[in-house]
């Protein structure tokens, strides 16, 4: 895939900036913003996004995937979570994991967060915003963010930001290209075959990920051996402050 990357000082969101993309853009023309630093950067629903100026990856992309129906969206999710994993295993001793829908960990700690924004033309998708913020050069978090990690303090290194989104770009060719893209996903999903905590709006409870289903919904066996299925924001993991 080629893209036009566009290389910008500061905005509150590059998912907001390519909203209202000032630029003409070719039919069909795939675009990245890259910010040195966001006033305002987004995670999912209310969360923000912690970056110091000029550390770290801090970008969006907006493509326009093929034929995609609306009810097969989550394939999106599937690639560019999986893609981030391609990109950092080189850099990293330690498994790198998705944890369902799509933060990257390693270990339990968080290193990337993905936001994806996929506008619709009839029953297809007609274009989708994709906002990542990977954790690379930053040395310190001062935000009270559950677990953050970066791969400086996980390899002791300061590693080029270029070259690492270019890294990137390419394995979301690969990948995207890939006929395994579902099953690279779910080989990948944190804490998949373990039991552990899990919070829905009956309580605490203890049980094993077993999969995700091709719309994206988690599936859980608890203690009972009965299974669950969970959409989006239905589900949370229970993760330890470290």
């Amino acid at each position: 895939m080629d893209f036009k990357i566009v290389h910008i000082d500061e905005t509150d969101s590059t998912n907001r900036w390519l909203k209202d993309y000032p630029l003409p853009l070719s039919a069909g023309e795939d675009v990245v913003v890259v910010a040195d630093y966001q006033t305002a950067g987004k995670g999912c629903g209310s969360n923000s996004w912690e970056s110091e100026r000029g550390k770290n990856l801090t970008f969006s992309m907006l493509i326009h995937p093929e034929g995609i129906p609306a009810n097969e969206q989550f394939r999106i999710t599937e690639v560019v979570s999986a893609a981030l994993c391609e990109t950092l295993e080189p850099y990293i001793k330690k498994k790198v994991q998705i944890k369902w829908p799509n933060d990257v960990y390693v270990g339990d700690r968080k290193i990337c967060g993905i936001l994806i924004e996929n506008r619709l033309q009839g029953s297809v998708i007609k274009d989708s915003i994709i906002g990542i913020g990977l954790n690379v050069n930053q040395r310190v978090f001062l935000s009270d963010a559950p677990n953050p990690v970066s791969l400086y303090q996980l390899t002791g290194q300061e590693t080029d930001l270029e070259v690492l989104l270019s890294q990137f770009l390419a394995a979301f060719g690969r990948v995207a290209a890939s006929q395994t893209i579902a099953r690279d996903y779910r080989a990948r999903l944190y804490r998949k075959g373990m039991p552990a905590l899990y919070e829905d709006q009956t309580g605490r409870f203890r049980a094993t990920l077993t999969d995700v289903l091709s719309d994206g919904r988690l599936v859980l066996l608890d203690e009972t051996s009965q299974r669950r299925t969970y959409a989006f924001k239905e589900v949370q993991f229970i993760v330890y402050s470290l």
